[in-house]
């Protein structure tokens, strides 16, 4: 019996315990409800939190910096001489003016006639009143540059220097009152830092792609002056083929750096692009606006970077900096007393961790320079003060590949051209001293020809010139103004 009143007490009590559960459910129903969707849209409120104040708001916002850049990026068409016919080795040119080409008064059908390639890329206005930054490669071998602005005027620009060293050239354009970007600081840029490419690919005009910085001082090979300078700036910006001299910015719009390259396996944009740093580029601008040629400062030093052996060898403790293979003797590092096997490691207290570096950081100075070079002899670190020099071992400045002709030159006017029935060629106006009076040329000749090249303006005597760097002797043909043919051959540089 007492096990049944167990059993049964338990069981009213279970009941009552239902009932009260019933009652107290169908009376406070409501405020259960609501608790129920507190607890629903307490995490929906908290994901809008973390998606206003987290992740989507550290996106930088880069409309301004595109609004800024896109207006000083312009569009370069370039024509260029392909391919020459070479008379020279034709029997019947020869039997009839000799090996040594024409010696009277030729008529223009028998001299050479050029063929031309046309080559486009980008560019940077960098003043107001039309000085603009390209890449080397986009205007080597022009005999006539046109610029197009992103409101669709177009000028015909001068070339004013290259220096195929960086890969980086002048050109100007006559105008004024022009947007244009002005210097970042390159070195002051940060890896996974957001950058925009701006350019013209595939003739695109006006083309923003957004990247991050992916490596710095990068070295890949691809420069071919006579003493290259890499130390690019990596980006996964998308780059393609006319983007070349095109803009690199950052957040800020600066300019922060000159799109040189891409790595392709197919000659388009495959994730990786290269630029050349701002304060790099600047500094050779500087020197083609006011040289003509780059003023370029060396240590004297040849060096690779610190590779795992080195830093084992020399004990260091990082793997980091430029070992010192050798010294140009009597050179500006010699005479410091940097010595073969020293690990260079900073330059006016900014750290050296790489040979390309190195170059980035001394391409920056100008021979006569003073800088400071941290290096580290036997485990100790040491400075010392190293005054930089030029190419030839002194600290002056080269004079600017143009002046050394020592004259002045003017388009040929329509009269002219009708008078002596030549299509095109360019009137020296003035000559003073240089290689040209020093040849026999006479004040009022009419340049028709350079190298069997024909020149039609000034800028295509410069260019022609500039690209034999004064190695190579020049041959200039034309005529005087009363149709007297003659020939000058201007020697180069010992």
């Amino acid at each position: 019996m007492k096990t049944i009143k167990k059993i049964t007490s338990v069981f009213i009590i279970a009941f009552v315990s239902a009932a009260l559960a019933i009652i107290l459910n169908n009376k406070f129903g409501d405020v259960s409800n609501n608790q129920l969707l507190l607890h629903e849209k307490t995490p929906v409120h908290l994901t809008n939190n973390v998606s206003n104040g987290g992740l989507q708001t550290q996106l930088p916002d880069l409309t301004e910096a595109a609004e800024k850049s896109v207006p000083a990026v312009v569009h370069i068409d370039v024509k260029m001489h392909e391919q020459m016919n070479d008379m020279a080795d034709n029997p019947f040119f020869n039997f009839f003016f000799g090996p040594n080409g024409p010696q009277g008064n030729t008529p223009r059908r028998y001299r050479q006639q050029p063929q031309f390639a046309m080559a486009s890329g980008s560019g940077v206005i960098i003043s107001p009143d039309g000085y603009i930054v390209t890449n080397n490669h986009v205007v080597d071998g022009s005999v006539n540059v046109e610029v197009i602005l992103n409101d669709n005027r177009k000028f015909t620009a001068k070339v004013i220097g290259r220096d195929p060293n960086t890969d980086i050239a002048l050109v100007k354009i006559d105008a004024t009152n022009l947007p244009y970007l002005t210097w970042g600081n390159s070195d002051a840029l940060k890896l996974g830092e957001w950058v925009l490419a701006v350019g013209n690919p595939f003739n695109l005009n006006s083309t923003v792609t957004a990247g991050i910085i992916s490596a710095k001082s990068r070295s890949i090979g691809i420069i071919s002056g006579q003493m290259p300078l890499e130390s690019f700036i990596q980006t996964d910006a998308a780059v393609n083929p006319g983007n070349s001299g095109g803009a690199l910015v950052n957040t800020n719009g600066d300019l922060v750096g000159i799109n040189a390259a891409i790595a392709s396996q197919t000659g388009s944009y495959t994730g990786y692009s290269f630029a050349i740093p701002a304060t790099l580029a600047q500094k050779v601008v500087i020197d083609l606006k006011k040289y003509g040629e780059v003023q370029r400062a060396v240590l004297g030093v040849v060096m690779q970077s610190v590779n795992d052996s080195i830093a084992k060898a020399k004990k260091l403790d990082t793997v980091e900096g430029a070992y010192v293979r050798s010294t140009t003797k009597e050179g500006a590092a010699q005479n410091a007393g940097i010595k073969e096997g020293d690990i260079i490691v900073s330059i006016n207290g900014n750290s050296v961790k790489t040979g390309s570096q190195l170059q980035e950081q001394i391409g920056e100075f100008s021979p006569g320079n003073e800088v400071t070079v941290g290096y580290i002899r036997n485990g100790e670190l040491k400075n010392v003060k190293v005054v930089l020099r030029n190419l030839k071992g002194d600290t002056s400045i080269v004079k600017e590949p143009m002046s050394v002709l020592g004259a002045e030159f003017a388009p040929l006017a329509d009269k002219e051209k009708e008078k002596l029935q030549i299509d095109e060629g360019v009137k020296v106006t003035k000559l003073t001293d240089g290689k040209l009076k020093d040849a026999g040329m006479k004040s009022g000749f009419i340049i028709t020809d350079i190298n069997k090249v024909a020149v039609a303006s000034p800028n295509d005597i410069e260019s022609v010139f500039m690209h034999t760097n004064n190695k190579e002797p020049l041959l200039i043909e034309g005529e005087y103004p009363d149709g007297k043919y003659a020939y000058y051959v201007i020697k180069p540089e010992s």
